[in-house]
């Protein structure tokens, strides 16, 4: 799968549909930065867990370049977290309540060429865990560049059309409107659709 000159990098995306004060953009650089030293790997070690070179990866950590979704991508599977998760600050402590509304089609998109992400419940940092409503545009495994694997829990509902569910250690599993399952995402999964317009689903990801 390659990255379409076109498409916009999430990077960008992100600080377009930053500007709430309760949400304000995460620090790409620092947070990658803050992550590799939280494994208390070198550069080294961090670029080849993610298959990028070291100045790539060096540039990111010291804001001289916007990364594109695939160098991203490579980063959060590296990581073994989601792409994301990239993008949310380190949990802190909360306290008293918090609640956030997300009006139909107004969450914070991240389109790819396999999925096009709506991020629900954007506007609240420091979530414990990350729900997004998810268009498949995918239709064959082939159109993954390997498995998606990152750190926690996920739990998907399949609200239209119909999925097959994909995971590395179990047989695919066809998915109708209603149906629903929770996995560890530290294992290989991939979604595609089977319907003959594009499926869409509620994705749930904890915050490990």
């Amino acid at each position: 799968m390659t990255q379409e000159q076109s498409e916009p990098s999430l990077i960008q995306l992100a600080r377009a549909s930053g500007g709430d004060a309760l949400a304000e953009p995460v620090d790409l650089a620092a947070r990658v930065r803050e992550l590799r030293k939280a494994r208390s790997w070198t550069l080294e070690q961090a670029a080849t867990q993610a298959g990028l070179a070291r100045s790539t990866l060096s540039k990111i950590e010291n804001g001289q370049m916007s990364p594109t979704y695939d160098a991203l991508k490579k980063l959060a599977v590296g990581l073994e977290i989601s792409v994301p998760q990239l993008f949310t600050p380190a949990a802190t402590p909360q306290g008293g309540g918090r609640m956030a509304v997300t009006a139909r089609g107004e969450g914070t998109a991240h389109p790819t060429t396999t999925y096009e992400h709506e991020i629900l419940a954007d506007q609240l940092t420091q979530k414990a865990m990350l729900p997004y409503r998810a268009r498949i545009r995918a239709r064959a495994f082939e159109e993954f560049d390997g498995w998606i694997r990152h750190e926690g829990e996920e739990f998907l509902y399949v609200l239209t059309g119909e999925i097959r569910l994909f995971t590395e250690f179990y047989q695919p599993v066809d998915m109708k409107r209603g149906d629903s399952a929770y996995y560890d995402a530290a294992m290989g999964h991939n979604v595609i659709s089977i319907s003959d317009d594009d499926a869409t689903i509620l994705w749930v990801t904890g915050m490990a």
